[in-house]
């Protein structure tokens, strides 16, 4: 039995959920959004909560069941509260800057890059060397911030480039005489 599939979702305050079919919608103050659900699993509302429950016993069922289940909170969080992940730049000349929409960045190539934020998502740059990513899908915010640290990823041996905050970069000693 899936410990987190059990579990019904509470719909927060200001959260408007309905269930057509395998399609969970949540409207919220931050935006809209919708999930369907695999045919291995049901969906029902009873109340303010929204329960998902197995078709079967089958190993796939029950694989998609608490996938299912959080995939259905995280529409819940993103609708109340935005999602948000911060990047950082190390490096010498390493700069971010917006113009217009796009996120002009300097990672120490011979040209700069312009980055065309998808719909959906907001960036915003609080100083030169930080850029923060947020939206209301925790999918496309996490997948945004991905595309832009592969820009640059961090390397070992100087730890320059596009880490996440708090990233650990395992550090590497360089060549000896």
């Amino acid at each position: 039995m899936s410990r987190i599939g059990k579990k019904p979702v509470a719909a927060p305050k200001g959260v408007t959920v309905s269930v057509n079919g395998q399609t969970v919608t949540a409207k919220g103050p931050k935006g809209e959004l919708k999930f369907v659900v695999n045919d291995l699993c049901k969906v029902a509302l009873e109340g303010d909560s929204v329960v998902v429950t197995p078709v079967d016993k089958s190993k796939d069922a029950k694989s998609q069941w608490g996938m299912s289940r959080t995939m259905i909170a995280n529409l819940m969080t993103g609708v109340t509260s935005a999602y948000s992940k911060k990047l950082e730049l190390v490096g010498v000349g390493y700069r971010a800057a917006m113009k217009g929409s796009n996120l002009n960045l300097a990672l120490g190539y011979s040209h700069e890059i312009d980055f065309p934020p998808p719909a959906g998502i907001k960036i915003e740059t609080p100083k030169q060397t930080e850029i923060v990513i947020s939206g209301v899908n925790k999918q496309l915010v996490g997948e945004t911030a991905a595309k832009i640290r592969a820009l640059r990823p961090p390397e070992p041996y100087q730890g320059k480039g596009v880490r996440y905050e708090g990233e650990f970069i395992f550090r590497k000693e360089g060549k000896k005489k």
